[in-house]
């Protein structure tokens, strides 16, 4: 199954692919993650100019953000959007104590397949690549899925955090 997957960058050559992804996850009435896919994608120009406005240092306008990118993961024949990625470059107090430098989610109808793992392993790569020697993954106390994903992938449990919500967040390091 690895070898029929890749990460690729957000185009518009996806444009239907990416739309059933999106409907899919409305559908389920589930929350969204990562969190870039709950952008409404009608405007499908401006979602991908949207998805690329914040990727350097120097494209950041909100001062509470940091540099982050987005690659989706998509079946190499067919180009279905399986899955997608959110890759936050740096850290703020925030994403250390319970967002990470990575988000990721499956699209409801292809969960349990071990498209999770495959695409935590890409991405992997690709924090590697940036020149990150460790991550921060993190997910909610329950969700023993991601929990799951994570430490196959190399996670080592830190902590749990609390957040003003009350709901607590495992959080978990991967060396690269």
């Amino acid at each position: 199954m690895a070898n029929s997957v890749e990460l690729v960058k957000p185009s518009t050559e996806y444009r239907d692919e990416y739309i059933s992804f999106y409907k899919d996850w409305k559908s389920s009435e589930e929350d969204i993650t990562p969190w870039v896919v709950e952008k409404d994608p009608s405007n499908f120009d401006a979602m991908i100019d949207f998805l690329y406005s914040e990727d350097t240092e120097d494209k950041l306008t909100n001062g509470t953000f940091v540099p982050h990118s987005t690659f989706w993961l998509i079946e190499k024949n067919s180009k279905k959007v399986i899955g997608a990625v959110n890759i936050r470059h740096r850290l703020n107090t925030k994403l250390l104590n319970c967002g990470g430098h990575i988000g990721y989610g499956i699209r409801p109808s292809e969960r349990r397949k071990g498209y999770a793992s495959i695409l935590l392993a890409l991405t992997l790569e690709i924090t590697k690549d940036m020149g990150l020697n460790r991550v921060l993954l993190v997910c909610d106390k329950g969700n023993l899925a991601s929990e799951k994903t994570i430490i196959k992938n190399g996670g080592q449990f830190e902590s749990e955090y609390v957040e003003d919500n009350g709901n607590v967040v495992r959080r978990f390091w991967i060396q690269l």
